[in-house]
């Protein structure tokens, strides 16, 4: 019995060794995006990041729990799907459609894992989170706290890059109104989060935002402008979101080719936090330049008039 004994404390001790040592490099994996978003190289980080996120999901395997993790996961897979993943599909399309979309449907599963990630972190704190969000998503969300927006904001961020990439998926679609309640509540708990990256998600989605009165051009401006006033105007990403978002739209070159160009006169090394952020975005805004013509119809020539054709006529 005495050996048992000491057997069974060997084990329990070894087993509490073991969870401190994941939690502390959970700790420390959670915290590691800092290491990365500093970095002025992106491809050297986008081959990297594939071993880091399998690590955690590692990791979650042990401690499924550990909300440090979960966030780490959640945030990981949706600037990978979308920096790497998503932007790759989209500067394929021109040479082909079928590797374009097989990139694109691979993006979408990165973001349905990341989405799935937040909810769990979010279920850390709120047992059955995600059951009740998908029962009444407005009540569900009352129960966030300050505490919760950034998983809230990746949890969203994730979710509504999933269903832009499943227009011909009626149930993905159909989940909008859950993910415009996570953000929403965000919003409502500190609408100023991370230099505005709120206000930013924001300028993309008030373009699709359904059942609101007013004009959603207007409602995203409001955005932008406080994204650009929040970040110093040193981050890239809102200029980029706008100009896709409102300017194509609304077929207005030339304010599109000024906002791209304001994000490419950022300096990405005076803010070294957001330098690789803003390396991946200046590379995007080069690669829209470069495509104005194919994105507004005025680039196009214009329709010849009958007096035109008239003079094209052969003399007599």
């Amino acid at each position: 019995m005495l050996v048992l004994g000491l057997a069974c404390a060997v084990w329990t001790t070894g087993c509490s060794i073991n969870r401190i040592a994941i939690n502390k490099l959970g700790n420390a994996l959670a915290e590691s995006g800092t290491t990365f978003a500093s970095d002025d190289d992106p491809e050297l980080v986008g081959a990297a990041i594939p071993f880091s996120l399998k690590l955690v999901e590692s990791l979650l395997a042990s401690a499924p729990e550990h909300r440090g993790l979960l966030f780490a996961a959640s945030s990981g897979f949706t600037k990978y799907a979308y920096a790497y993943v998503q932007q790759r599909a989209d500067m394929l399309e021109d040479s082909s459609l079928a590797m374009a979309t097989a990139e694109r449907d691979r993006a979408r599963r990165m973001y349905i894992r990341a989405r799935d990630y937040g909810l769990r972190g979010l279920a850390t704190r709120h047992r059955g989170f995600a059951a009740s969000l998908r029962a009444d998503a407005r009540a569900a969300v009352r129960v966030a706290t300050r505490d919760d927006v950034p998983l809230l904001y990746w949890t969203a961020a994730a979710w509504g890059s999933a269903i832009s990439l499943s227009k011909d998926n009626p149930a993905m679609i159909a989940e909008q109104p859950l993910m415009e309640a996570l953000i929403d509540r965000a919003f409502e708990l500190d609408p100023d989060w991370d230099a505005g990256s709120i206000h930013g998600f924001l300028i993309t989605y008030e373009m699709s935002r359904q059942g609101v009165r007013g004009d959603p051009a207007e409602r995203s401006r409001a955005h932008f402008d406080h994204a650009v006033q929040l970040s110093d105007g040193k981050l890239a990403a809102p200029f980029l979101s706008y100009a896709e978002a409102v300017c194509i739209p609304q077929q207005n070159r030339q304010e599109f080719e000024t906002l791209l160009r304001r994000a490419l006169a950022i300096n990405a090394d005076e803010r070294t936090e957001w330098r690789l952020a803003n390396l991946i975005m200046q590379r995007r805004a080069r690669w829209l330049l470069a495509r104005v013509d194919d994105l507004f119809l005025d680039a196009l020539p214009p329709a010849p008039t009958r007096r035109d054709s008239l003079e094209r006529l052969p003399s007599r």
